[in-house]
């Protein structure tokens, strides 16, 4: 952290630029070495105003559907693919305009929408997803390959007579895991969906990948995507979200009081519950700089949102000293799937987003107030 957390808005969002840079970079050197192409996945970062940093390194989005299709289009202007599990009449004829490649979820929707992808004044490339059945994740509710999973077609249901205008095969089977898992699933689809890939011209690899964690495995990647484009001279695409901003956001709060009922508590401007949501849903304890684990250190408090959810508790963490209302704290990877996930529960205002520029140190983007609560509701 190179920025001084009194100096932004409590609580606020602050990507550091310098740090986004840096995965960029990293990410940039492996298109170089592959010529694969590496794609900002929007539903885990979408903070648009860095758009056009990302893409002085990156090839372009993915969309979950038509708005985020359309803030790709408009704020990065490069490759935009979309898939969603079921596409809707009612968006698709604008989900074209914005579009480069369309993922279809099933056979049936290829085919409900085929024709008007066909009759399009400009040429979209279309892909099936497909299901491997093979997944490393231990908790379903983010395996997409998990048993009755809607995600993608498997083998047994797979369609060959239907591929006419098909050009590629996504698979999506990982969440925040290292390359070693990628290799032993590219294997298993090559087994199961070699043969149609013979004729296809790309593979995307899905999402996942933990490229820019310190301990990730860069060269089985490298040999991962390697392996394919050699045996079957296929384009390569990858969509990580959290490997484009991993580790380069901070989310800063202040301690609004401090109480005590069978331990030390504090209660801080910031919410689990509508600020950083995984906290909750994952679960896991984010890390807060200058904090140790609970009785690492002389004092512990359990941290909890302003909001009357009992259970909006964020956990429990030890300091050398008391803390004091007043006090400012900063929590650690707090870019992806925080501002995206974010919202307004119980009138809690969404905290500010600050860029922590590289050439003038903290620059706030935008605040937010009654009207972004008021405009959601009706």
């Amino acid at each position: 952290m190179n920025f001084d957390p009194y100096a932004v808005p409590s609580p606020s969002y602050v990507v550091d630029e310098g740090l986004l840079i840096k995965n960029l970079e990293l990410l940039k050197s492996i298109i170089d070495r592959t010529g694969c192409k590496i794609l900002l996945a929007q539903k885990g970062f979408s903070m648009f105003s860095v758009y056009p940093l990302i893409g002085q390194y990156l090839d372009g989005v993915t969309s979950s559907g038509l708005l985020e299709a359309k803030l790709g289009f408009e704020e990065m202007g490069k490759e935009v693919h979309t898939y969603s599990p079921a596409f809707t009449e009612a968006d698709f004829e604008e989900i074209l305009s914005y579009s480069d490649h369309l993922v279809f979820n099933s056979f049936d929707q290829w085919r409900r929408f085929r024709d008007k992808v066909k009759n399009y004044p400009k040429p979209i490339e279309c892909g099936i997803r497909i299901n491997p059945e093979y997944s490393e994740i231990e908790v379903d509710m983010y395996n997409p390959c998990f048993t009755f999973s809607r995600f993608g077609v498997t083998l047994e249901n797979f369609e060959p007579d239907e591929l006419e205008g098909i050009s590629g095969l996504h698979f999506h089977s990982m969440c925040e895991q290292n390359s070693d898992t990628l290799a032993r699933t590219i294997q298993v689809v090559d087994e199961k969906f070699g043969k149609y890939l013979k004729g296809m011209k790309w593979i995307n690899f899905g999402g996942g990948h933990h490229i820019t964690r310190p301990d990730y495995d860069i060269e089985t990647l490298i040999e991962s995507i390697m392996f394919m484009k050699d045996k079957y001279g296929l384009d390569v695409y990858l969509e990580p979200g959290e490997a484009i901003a991993l580790n380069t956001g901070f989310l800063v709060t202040t301690v609004l009081d401090t109480l005590h009922n069978g331990m030390p508590l504090a209660i801080l401007d910031t919410s689990a519950s509508c600020h950083m949501p995984d906290v909750l849903e994952m679960p896991y304890r984010p890390e807060i700089v200058g904090a140790g684990m609970p009785n690492e250190k002389a004092i512990t408090y359990r941290f909890g949102g302003p909001t009357c959810l009992a259970g909006d508790v964020i956990g429990d963490y030890s300091f050398d000293h008391p803390l004091t209302a007043g006090d400012r704290l900063v929590f650690c990877d707090m870019a992806h799937y925080s501002m995206v996930k974010n919202n307004t529960f119980n009138g809690m205002e969404l905290p500010a987003i600050v860029l922590n520029t590289v050439a003038d140190g903290p620059k706030v983007i935008k605040e937010f107030g009654y009207e972004d609560f008021k405009e959601r509701l009706s």
